[in-house]
C-alpha cells in the first residue's frame, strides 16, 4: 500500500503529463495509426505498421506501446513478436471508416484548440481569449483562428458532424419535440447576409421547420433531427461561407426538408420557426450578447414556440462535472463567453421572456433546456 503522500504525487504527476497523453492520440490520429490497423486483414508488428506509414522503426514501436497503455490498441506476443490491433474504443471512435469517428474533431483540437491552451496563464491574467497570441487574429473576431483557411473551416465542419454523431441523439431526444413542426438551426457569423435556398438550391419553401443556431453548422444536427422527427423540417441559418461549403462538401439525402439560410444572427432576420435550436452557441458569448440573441428569438417565436438550448451544463454550484469546467476555461481561451449552471440559463431565458424553462441532464457531453412561451 503506497501512503497518501505517494498517492497524491502519483496524481500530481498524472496531471502533469495530461498534455503528453493528448498528442499520443492526436498524432496515432494524423499518423493513420487506427485506419491501418483496421484495414489489416490480421494484427500488425511494429516494423510493418513503420513501412506502411513510413515513419521511423523506433518512434512507431513507442507510439504503439503508449496506445497499448492508454487501452487505445491491443498486443499479443507470437513467436516472441508484438502485433498490434485496435481495441473496441478506437474501433468504434477513431477509425474513419466508422460512423462514429471523431478524428476530424481531434485534428481540430490538436491544431487550434490546443494552442490556445498553450496561453491558459496568459487568458487567466487577461480575461479574454488567445487568438491574437496563438494566431496573430484579434481577440474579437471569434471565429477567424477556426475559419482561417477553406481547408480549416472545413475540418472544424467535419468536426461538428463527429460530435453530433454521438452527442445528438440524445440531446435531441432528451424532450418530445414533435409538437414543433416548425424548427430552426440558427448559427452563423457576422455577415449582413439574408439569402435562403434548399440544400439542393432548390426554392425555399414558404414555411421553416427547425432552425439551429451554432458557427460552422455542416447539416449534421438538423439531419439527426429529421430521422428522429420525421414531421419536421429543418432550417439551417449561418454565415454565406460556411452554406457553401456544406453544400460543396456535405451530402443530404433528408433534401426536401432541410434547407440552409444565410445571414447574421445577431442582426439578420430570423427564419419563422416553431422552435429554434440553440447548439453550442451561447457558451460562445457574453452574458449580454446571449440576452441580446435570446431576445431576438422570444420576438421571432410563434406563438408556443420555444428555443432548446444544447450546452455542457455546470452544476449547481460551478463546481462540476470536470468536462464542462475544462470546456468553460475553452470558452475563455477561445470565446468571449463560457459554460454556464442551470440557473444562470433559467435567468437569461427569463429575461428574454421565456416563461417555462426546462433543464434535462442527459449523461452525455451536453445537456437540454427546453424554454417557451
Amino acid at each position: 500500500m503506497s501512503s497518501p503522500e505517494e498517492q497524491a504525487f502519483r496524481l500530481l504527476t498524472e496531471y502533469s503529463n495530461g498534455f503528453m497523453v493528448s498528442q499520443v492520440l492526436f498524432a496515432a490520429c494524423e499518423l493513420g495509426v487506427f485506419d491501418l490497423l483496421a484495414e489489416a486483414p490480421e494484427p500488425l508488428g511494429a516494423a510493418a505498421v513503420a513501412a506502411r506509414l513510413g515513419t521511423s522503426s523506433h518512434g512507431t514501436e513507442l507510439l504503439l506501446d503508449t496506445c497499448v497503455s492508454l487501452k487505445l490498441l491491443q498486443v499479443e506476443t507470437k513467436t516472441g513478436k508484438a502485433l498490434y490491433q485496435n481495441t473496441e474504443l478506437s474501433s468504434i471512435y477513431l477509425v474513419r471508416a466508422s460512423p462514429k469517428c471523431q478524428g476530424n474533431m481531434l485534428r481540430y483540437l490538436a491544431r487550434t484548440t490546443y494552442l490556445c491552451w498553450g496561453h491558459l496563464t496568459q487568458a487567466v491574467r487577461d480575461g479574454r481569449n488567445q487568438y491574437l497570441e496563438a494566431f496573430g487574429v484579434p481577440s474579437d473576431q471569434l471565429f477567424s483562428a477556426i475559419y482561417r483557411s477553406e481547408d480549416e473551416r472545413l475540418l472544424f465542419m467535419r468536426g461538428l458532424q463527429d460530435v453530433w454523431s454521438v452527442s445528438g441523439r440524445p440531446v435531441l431526444g432528451a424532450f418530445d419535440l414533435s409538437p414543433f413542426p416548425l424548427i430552426c438551426d440558427v448559427g452563423g457569423d457576422h455577415v449582413a447576409v439574408n439569402t435562403c435556398w434548399g440544400a439542393r438550391r432548390s426554392h425555399f419553401p414558404s414555411t421553416c421547420h427547425l432552425s439551429c443556431a451554432f458557427p460552422g453548422c455542416s447539416g449534421a444536427l438538423a439531419k439527426e433531427c429529421t430521422s428522429l422527427y420525421p414531421a419536421c423540417r429543418v432550417t439551417v441559418f449561418d454565415t454565406p461561407e460556411v452554406v457553401r461549403t456544406a453544400e460543396k462538401h456535405f451530402s443530404f439525402p433528408e433534401a426536401a426538408r432541410i434547407s440552409f439560410c444565410e445571414g447574421d444572427f445577431f442582426k439578420d432576420p430570423l427564419p419563422e420557426a416553431d422552435l429554434y435550436l440553440l447548439a453550442r452557441v451561447l457558451h460562445d458569448w457574453t452574458d449580454e450578447r446571449c440576452s441580446r440573441l435570446l431576445a431576438r428569438i422570444r420576438r421571432a417565436c410563434k406563438p408556443g414556440g420555444g428555443v432548446l438550448v444544447i450546452e455542457s451544463l455546470l452544476a449547481a454550484d460551478g463546481r462540476g462535472p470536470l468536462t464542462a469546467q475544462l470546456y468553460s476555461l475553452n470558452m475563455l481561451v477561445q470565446t468571449e463567453g463560457r459554460e454556464r449552471t442551470p440557473a444562470q440559463y433559467r435567468a437569461l431565458l427569463a429575461a428574454a421572456g421565456f416563461r417555462h424553462v426546462q433543464c434535462r441532464r442527459t449523461g452525455g457531453l451536453y445537456d437540454a433546456i427546453l424554454a417557451t412561451r
